[in-house]
This record gives C-alpha cells, sequence and structure tokens, in this order.
C-alpha cells in the first residue's frame, strides 16, 4: 500500500489553498536543499564508519587469537 496518485494530488491541492502559489516554491527549494544535505551527511557517516573499520581491521594482528568464551 501506497500513495496513490490521487492522494498526492489532493494532497497538492490542499497546501496550495493553506501556502498559497507564491510560498510553495520558496518551501519546495527548502525541503530539496534539505534532503540533499541528510544524504550528503549519510554519505559521510557511512564513508567514516568504512575507513574506521578498515583502520581496525589493518591494525589488528593476525597471530592474536579471540578469547574463547564459555
Amino acid at each position: 500500500m501506497g500513495i496513490g496518485g490521487m492522494e498526492i494530488f489532493v494532497i497538492l491541492v490542499v497546501a496550495l489553498v493553506i501556502f498559497g502559489p507564491k510560498k510553495l516554491p520558496e518551501m519546495g527549494r527548502s525541503l530539496g536543499k534539505a534532503i540533499r544535505e541528510f544524504k550528503s551527511a549519510g554519505t559521510e557517516l557511512q564513508d567514516e564508519l568504512t575507513k574506521a573499520a578498515n583502520e581496525i581491521d589493518k591494525d589488528t594482528d593476525p597471530n592474536i587469537k579471540p578469547p574463547k568464551s564459555s
């Protein structure tokens, strides 16, 4: 179940009535910018975690065995 075309149309009409035609493009740009920044932050976080995991793997001595669990 997703949002169909009719539901999107109703949401857009309601937004147009509430905010007016001059405010909607500004709100769309702000929303687009926020989504881009969120994606960028997520990508940066993923890169940092990958780099940290690679450093841990590189620093781990292969001759050291993990302790046995009881």
